[in-house]
């Protein structure tokens, strides 16, 4: 399915670490989880080993919250969390 970033969605990302390449692999291959409103959303954790921030992180978990409309995917927010999960 087809899908787009919202400007305050590419701000996000980009200030939060996460590439167009991550947030499209999250929307098609992530897990899904609950969110408010109508709103979807999906996860996934990444191999990072990079430095964050001053700080070393081993993984990082995007998400991407989204609505679906006209048979696209509208990516409202990117959020990045940095640590480890597995």
């Amino acid at each position: 399915m087809k899908f787009r970033l919202i400007e305050h969605a590419k701000e996000r990302a980009t200030e939060r670490g996460a590439t167009e390449d991550e947030i499209q692999t999250v929307l098609s291959t992530g897990s899904e989880f609950h969110m408010k409103k109508g709103r979807k959303g999906k996860e996934m954790v990444f191999e990072y080993g990079k430095v964050w921030l001053g700080k070393s992180y081993p993984q990082k978990k995007v998400r991407a919250i989204y609505v679906e409309e006209n048979g696209e995917i509208v990516v409202i927010t990117v959020k990045v969390f940095y640590g480890k999960w597995r």
